[in-house]
């Protein structure tokens, strides 16, 4: 098995999606090699932070390759509209979801609700941990509260440490009632709300 290559990417012309100069995290600087799955992505600079927070998630958290999915596609309704959005990390220990990341750019507070309702819609349970991020700071949401437990990357929790939330949680399921207004809040936060410039939104 050929080991990923996690080379430093590689330099193109820089160009601008859109051509929206004033919108800096969208500048194209060419592509890089994802930390998790090897595949090569677009390099800008919030993919930049999503490879810094992989990297912290294995290096310095001690989570394995296979613990941590990035880009969880999520379908997410509204009455008759539908997308699907990418859900930047989801984190799986002993056999559960355990912890949704969500990243963007910008204020932390305003992405809370977002994060928590994605905390109620990719599995069919409350996943314990959400946490926002714009990539420089998080906070680290407990999942069936809201509440913030914990500010930093670096009190993102480890492995054993979610393992023990896990093993302590009920992982109580979530009413069809309840994820659909959690979608709602979902396609308000991330498809009616998204910047023009973002690609990863799928309307369908």
């Amino acid at each position: 098995m050929h080991a990923i290559d996690r080379s430093s990417p590689s330099r193109r012309p820089v160009s601008i999606i859109l051509g929206d100069a004033m919108n800096d995290h969208h500048l194209v600087f060419g592509d890089l090699t994802d930390y998790i799955t090897g595949e090569t992505l677009t390099d800008t600079h919030d993919e930049r932070y999503r490879q810094a927070l992989a990297r912290r998630l294995i290096e310095e958290k001690g989570y394995q390759i296979k613990d941590v999915k990035p880009r969880q596609p999520l379908v997410v309704r509204a009455g008759d509209c539908q997308a699907i959005i990418n859900i930047d990390f989801v984190v799986t220990v002993v056999d559960r979801m355990a912890m949704v990341i969500k990243y963007g750019p910008g204020s932390i507070v305003t992405r809370h609700r977002s994060a928590l309702a994605v905390s109620r819609l990719l599995a069919p349970y409350q996943i314990p941990v959400a946490v926002a991020t714009n990539g420089e700071d998080a906070d680290i949401l407990d999942g069936a509260t809201g509440r913030v437990v914990a500010h930093g990357l670096e009190n993102l929790p480890g492995k054993m440490v979610l393992e023990t939330i896990a093993k302590k949680n009920l992982f109580a399921p979530i009413s069809p009632e309840r994820a659909q207004m959690e979608s709602r809040v979902v396609y308000a936060y991330e498809v009616d709300g998204s910047c023009p410039c973002d690609d990863s939104i799928c309307r369908i």
